[in-house]
């Protein structure tokens, strides 16, 4: 989240996520909505996997987004999930000041879902992103749209 190579003309836009399960694991679905705020140009897209995570999923929604800018933003995330909410705010420097280890006790364990935090790591650092968190199903409009974007994307995988 640094500020090198950012300008007043640098884009502004709101990237909404969110990932989805059929069991935890199970077939899992992502999805994002990302809005270029002058604009108003919006772009989604989703995916899923056979067997994975709630959690996967919704860093991998995140990372999808991030993916599409192709010069530094600033970024509004919008996501229902505290866990990617306080990963990128609170846990992520701790992490990696500790070479991607957390406390477990009085010992270090390894983070769960480390190659995903290394990639979003690589892709928050290209821009500035801050997030809000959303109640997931209170009716917030993009939000839901993920949310179902993301619960058809996993459908396929069903029996």
């Amino acid at each position: 989240m640094h500020l090198s190579g950012f300008s007043m003309t640098t884009a502004h836009v709101h990237l909404f996520t969110d990932g989805a399960c059929s069991g935890n694991p199970g077939p899992g679905g992502w999805a994002y909505i990302l809005r270029h705020l002058r604009s108003g140009n919006e772009k989604q897209d989703s995916g899923g996997l056979a067997e994975t995570t709630n959690n996967q999923m919704e860093l991998t929604a995140v990372i999808e987004g991030l993916k599409t800018l192709n010069r530094p933003c600033r970024v509004l995330l919008f996501t229902d999930s505290k866990y990617v909410g306080n990963g990128i705010s609170e846990w992520m420097p701790k992490w990696k000041a500790n070479g991607w280890t957390r406390r477990a006790g009085k010992k270090t364990a390894p983070i769960k879902n480390l190659g995903l935090w290394k990639d979003l790591d690589n892709l928050v650092s290209t821009h500035i992103v801050e997030f809000s968190w959303v109640a997931g199903h209170s009716g917030h409009e993009e939000n839901e749209q993920c949310d179902t974007m993301a619960v058809d994307a996993y459908q396929r995988f069903l029996h």
